[in-house]
């Protein structure tokens, strides 16, 4: 197995999403207008991909064994990615959203322990769910750009094995995992600067199952044409969670690059 303490993560995914809700906060970070498609109802329903290159780190533990602590970076992008994809979805009528949004990554590494006492080599393999149904509503917006409120909950399923081998508790091996819920809410905005270059971003934090659930971002995007807008910037993922021995306390984050497709 490779080093945990150059693990990294790197999400591709593809999102549906417009300028609204939790979900489409991400959307709203590719473009104000990311890939809208107006039915006569006057529903509209936005779709665009987009690439994190994600660090990992915090403390992950299973039922019987000690909790690994991981420090990585982005530095080694696919290192350790075995497999990641997101995708999200959000229909809205005038100020009003729905929106779903899905995450899946799988990723594993190995590393040194921090004393070396109990075990001197901890090797994890780790698989991430976490997907969010919610709605938006904006309270303030003009020509230039708008703020919405969000709120819904997140559906969190984490699966862990980690193997430790060497010092007291010689090689053992162990999988555990667990699933939770989270309510959570906050807001999102974006901003036109010129006709072409806009800034977007949210902030939302929420709880439950985990001690605290969080998500933040910042984008500046850049509008080709109807069609072809793209964006850059930063996002962090985090939550705090154990139960029974399984922990699961980490922070995913990394630059954001997409390319929005409107048709």
């Amino acid at each position: 197995m490779r080093p945990i303490n150059a693990c990294t993560l790197s999400c591709l995914g593809f999102l549906l999403f417009s300028g609204s809700g939790l979900a489409a906060d991400m959307g709203s970070t590719m473009s104000p207008d990311a890939h809208r498609v107006a039915t006569e109802d006057g529903w509209e329903f936005t779709v665009a991909p987009y690439f994190w290159a994600a660090g990992l780190s915090g403390d992950v533990g299973v039922f019987g064994l000690p909790t690994v602590d991981i420090d990585a970076s982005f530095s080694d992008i696919f290192d350790h990615l075995d497999f990641a994809a997101m995708a999200i979805g959000e229909a809205r009528y005038g100020p009003y959203s729905v929106f779903v949004d899905l995450i899946y990554v799988k990723v594993s590494g190995e590393t040194g322990t921090p004393r070396g006492v109990l075990a001197t080599r901890a090797g994890l393999d780790s698989e991430t769910f976490a997907g969010t149904i919610g709605a938006g509503y904006t309270v303030l917006g003009d020509s230039q750009g708008k703020l919405d409120i969000v709120a819904g909950a997140r559906v969190w399923s984490v699966d862990t094995t980690l193997s430790i081998s060497g010092g007291l508790l010689g090689n053992r091996s162990r999988s555990d995992g667990d699933t939770w819920v989270d309510a959570v809410g906050g807001i999102r905005a974006d901003y036109s600067i010129t006709p072409n270059v806009f800034l977007a971003g949210w902030g939302i934090v929420g709880g439950g199952g985990a001690d605290i659930d969080w998500d933040v971002a910042a984008t500046v995007g850049y509008k080709f044409n109807d069609s072809i807008s793209a964006v850059a910037g930063y996002r962090a993922l985090g939550v705090d969670y154990s139960n029974d021995g399984f922990v699961f306390d980490a922070v995913q984050q990394g630059p954001i690059l997409g390319v929005v497709v409107h048709f």
